[in-house]
């Protein structure tokens, strides 16, 4: 039983997962915020390639 309370103590104690966890946050940020421009921006730049490939040089 001892060495149980010894071990969840550690687990407590140990803040690698933390760091880790942050980086995942921070990477799903980023991966939302350029889903988000992508799918706000999309229409507006296929219709300005639109406009360019069927304009008469």
């Amino acid at each position: 039983m001892l060495h149980l309370i010894q071990f969840v103590n550690a687990l407590r104690k140990d803040r690698r997962g933390v760091t880790a966890l942050e980086y995942g946050l921070i990477a799903g940020g980023i991966s939302m915020l350029i889903i988000g421009s992508v799918n706000l921006l999309g229409g507006t730049i296929s219709g300005i390639f639109t406009n360019l490939s069927t304009a008469a040089w």
